[in-house]
């Protein structure tokens, strides 16, 4: 459709080019929020936005986001989607909160919900073996610890697994589900099979329930003016089949679980027969393993949640505590071009969406969890600079005047400050294959597919 607004001004300042599409997909994934898929209808909106915007909008101005969204409340509400609006005002007013934060200096350190006694018994351990800050960290690679720091950081995560095995143990008797979550490449992948071969040396027999399989087709995701899918929101899921499907195996029937293909991105229902018998344990690995509506009808009691995170407690570049998420985005990287053939350039183009995900559908839920991993590591901050170093080198320069990538921008200059004054390690053969940090530098003794 074309238009005779040909900008738009961003709340930077910044003046854009003028993009319909990105009015349909915020109306969409507004929809999708709150089970509506019709995507059509979202086009048909955001037309008569765009009519109201050419009708009324003073000639030679141009209209400013704010104005916009503005106007994208009152149509939705005038056609009768207040429920849409309702999460479009909402999410409006998340990303709204979120900025005052931002500009009120108040995200320096967040620690995402996570209690506070975690937060301190993972400082403890950091200050106790002398890696709390990337300088620290350097002087005892320099030292030659390197190996030493891998072996140390490994048993930690060791521990906080067998700890977890032991305590779902202790309630076997009324569990019937376990949930693995966390955010993207928290370590969710390893932690399970670690977990589960704990638990199976126990006795204990776990059925796995892969969630995956339960995606949309992929005509049904939003997407950007990019045409970049998100998958990252828990409504990709279709979460009403998942709650049943564990309701039915937990009371003893018999389900037929959907096959999800990605590279046709089709799902095919009824594919595989899945029966629990009394005493299995349903396990399921699982980004949004929190998100309610995926176990709503099942009883807390039982259920054993566990949530892993990147929990580093290490100060980098002006004395501030490295982000959680830009170490989770360092990893994905290097999985996503291992696995899936991606540009790193792509994910980081893409994160902006999974950090969004993670703020509204993750991080919310984290104190309903029986126990917390801390899934980091310091060891991993030099193998990154080493793999990693010069493509953020190139983004900083790529992206510094894209006003449509700012997200990206910021995220390329902030892990730059860090690598930079990181020294690198090349040689990754001090990190054994059990190791969970080689589900995403490569090399892991598990299966990870």
């Amino acid at each position: 459709m074309s238009t005779k607004i040909t900008e738009v001004v961003k709340r930077s300042g910044a003046v854009v080019p003028f993009n319909t599409q990105r009015i349909t997909h915020a109306i969409y994934r507004a929809a999708v929020a709150v089970g509506g898929r019709d995507r059509e209808t979202a086009k048909e909106l955001a037309d008569e936005v765009v009519d109201i915007l050419e009708r009324t909008y003073p000639l030679g101005k141009t209209p400013t986001v704010e104005e916009i969204q503005d106007l994208v409340e009152s149509v939705l509400i005038e056609n009768g989607h207040a429920t849409t609006a309702k999460a479009y005002i909402l999410y409006r007013r998340e990303r709204a909160r979120r900025r005052r934060q931002r500009t009120a200096g108040k995200s320096q350190r967040d620690p995402e919900n996570i209690p506070y006694k975690k937060l301190w018994e993972v400082l403890t351990w950091a200050i106790d073996h002398d890696v709390h800050n990337i300088y620290r960290l350097n002087e005892r690679i320099a030292k030659g610890h390197f190996a030493e720091i891998v072996h140390a950081s490994d048993a930690a995560y060791e521990k906080e697994i067998a700890t977890a095995a032991e305590r779902i143990k202790e309630r076997q008797d009324e569990l019937r589900v376990v949930i693995i979550a966390g955010p993207s490449s928290s370590g969710k992948t390893t932690t399970t099979a670690k977990i589960s071969a704990h638990l199976q040396a126990a006795g204990l027999n776990l059925v796995a329930l892969n969630v995956d399989n339960y995606f949309f087709n992929l005509e049904m995701h939003p997407q950007d003016e990019h045409g970049d899918h998100d998958f990252e929101t828990p409504q990709a899921l279709d979460l009403e089949l998942i709650n049943e499907h564990l309701r039915r195996l937990v009371a003893g029937e018999e389900v037929h679980t959907p096959y999800y293909n990605f590279k046709t991105g089709a799902r095919q229902n009824d594919v595989t027969s899945m029966k629990i018998g009394p005493q299995d344990i349903i396990l399921i690995d699982s980004l949004h393993g929190l998100y309610p509506a995926m176990t709503k009808d099942i009883e807390e009691t039982r259920k054993f949640k566990i949530y892993i995170e990147t929990l580093l407690q290490m100060k980098g570049p002006d004395n501030k505590y490295i982000r959680f998420t830009d170490l989770r985005l360092m990893r994905r990287m290097l999985r996503d071009a291992r696995e899936r053939a991606y540009n790193p350039k792509q994910t980081l183009e893409h994160w902006h969406y999974v950090r969004s995900s993670e703020l509204r559908n993750i991080i919310p839920y984290v104190n309903s969890t029986d126990y917390i991993i801390n899934g980091a590591t310091p060891y991993e901050l030099p193998l990154m600079r080493a793999r990693l170093f010069k493509h953020f080198t190139e983004w900083v320069k790529q992206y510094k005047d894209d006003p449509l990538r700012s997200d990206a921008y910021l995220r390329a200059k902030r892990v730059y400050n860090l690598l930079q004054i990181t020294m690198p390690v090349e040689d990754a053969s001090a990190v054994p294959a059990a190791s969970h940090i080689r589900e995403f530098i490569g090399g892991s003794a598990y299966k990870l597919h």
